[in-house]
Parts: structure tokens; sequence; C-alpha cells
């Protein structure tokens, strides 16, 4: 057993005693709801930037962007766009261009286009970069290495980067398929981690920032009310397509 899945199934058995579900619970809050009703403070007098797409909402389908632009206390100023679009309407493989969004007026930063990473001209205005996007669980989605090389240029670049916990929709204890080997390392394949993981995007964050040296001011925003047992069926939560071909939580 490779020393990559030994630290991640320590991970797991933490989990099994914080986060195993002995009696129904309500709803799942996700992170984007927590920050706004516990935490923000956090971004107080500081110039955001949003990692984002359709599937960051908060617990009644309002949009982070919406939710973050109309705090009047919170100063988002740039948002940054995954595979497929912060609309979400780009098909996969399909490089995505930098644009003005049109109903909020902020420049939309594409990491799926000329760069993958953040550029240091794309965060000298901005202080915080927040990551809020609905994981799948699997090795092979791009979403969790647009947080990787944030998170990595967070770190180059001296800014705080918060991640917005997610349920992983796979529930928090399966973790199966081989390690990937470090010479096919790719986009859909940055690290070395079992095709399936078992760890929420959060968690995974932690694993990355520590296990690979990414060193950057991480600060994670935990759910509320989510076990490690429980599938996305099982939160409370309305599934929202991540990507085109990712339609339901069951697909």
């Amino acid at each position: 057993m490779s020393k990559e899945v030994k630290r991640i199934l320590m991970l797991l058995l933490i989990g099994v005693f914080t986060g195993y579900c002995f009696d129904h619970l309500p709803t799942v809050k996700p992170g984007i709801d927590v920050l706004l009703e516990k935490h923000p403070d956090l971004l107080k007098g500081k110039r955001v930037g949003l990692i984002t797409n359709p599937s960051g909402v908060n617990s009644e389908l309002i949009s982070s962007v919406d939710l973050l632009f109309n705090q009047p206390e919170i100063n988002l100023v740039a948002l940054f766009g995954p595979e497929h679009g912060v609309r979400g309407d780009v098909t996969g493989g399909h490089t995505v261009d930098d644009f003005v969004d049109p109903i909020t007026g902020l420049p939309v930063y594409s990491l799926y286009g000329k760069t993958r990473k953040p550029t240091p001209e794309m965060l000298k205005d901005i202080d915080v970069l927040i990551y809020d996007i609905q994981d799948i669980g699997s090795r092979a989605y791009t979403y969790i290495y647009t947080m990787a090389l944030s998170m990595q240029a967070a770190a180059e670049e001296n800014k705080q980067f918060i991640v917005l916990d997610r349920p992983n929709p796979l529930g928090g204890n399966l973790v199966e398929g081989p390690v990937l080997d470090p010479d096919f390392s790719s986009f859909i394949g940055l690290y070395p981690i079992p095709f399936v993981y078992g760890l929420t995007v959060g968690e995974l964050a932690r694993y990355f920032n520590k296990e690979f040296d990414i060193n950057c001011d991480l600060t994670v925003i935990p759910m509320e009310n989510w076990c490690r047992d429980m599938m996305a069926d099982e939160t409370g939560l309305e599934w929202v397509i991540t990507s085109p071909h990712i339609p339901h939580s069951k697909t």
C-alpha cells in the first residue's frame, strides 16, 4: 500500500469517529451558508476573488456569485471560471475565454484557456481567493486541479485561500481504484491519489496543501450537519449540474 493511500485512509479513519450519522440530521449547510452566517468577518476590508460555476450555490440554490456580490460589506472584485466556465455553458475540453460578467460587471478570468493557473496579473488586485465548486469525488474531474493550481498561485502571491466545503456525493468512506502513477500526471490526474478518494473538497484541499507542499494560507469553511456515510441524496440538498455530463448525483 502506497504512502499516499495510507495517508488518505488515516484521514478517513479520523472521520469515522467525527462524522458518522446516528440520527437523522437537518439539511446539510454547505460552506457558503456557514461563511455568511458565522464568518463574514474573514472577508471584511478585503478584495475578494471567487472561483465558481453554477454548482456554487447555497442551500436555497442562490448563486455564491449573487450572495457575495449583494453583501454590502463584501467587496467581490473578480470571478474565475474552471472548465465549462462560470456559467457552465462550455463543452468539455473546449477552452474558455475571459469576459466581463453582464450581470455584475465583474471581470471573469478563465482558468481553462490560455492558463489553468491564476497569473500574478489576475491576482494583483485581490486579497483573498475563494473556491466554491461542487465536486464528484473522482480523481479525473478537473475542478480539483483548478483548486490545487489556484492554491499554488495564492501561495506564490501571498494571498489568502478559502475553500467553502461541500459534500462528496459518494460519501466520505469510499476509497477505490489505483493510485495515479506520477509519471502520468496531467490535468485529469495531477497528484498520486486513488481514483475515488473519499474526501470532501475541503479535506482534499488540506491534503494537497500539506502532502504536496503547496503551503498556502488556507482556510476551510466546514459544512454543518454532514456525516461521512451520507450519499448525495441523503444531504437534503438539491443536485445542481456540475458539468454537462454529470446532470445527476447518480451519474
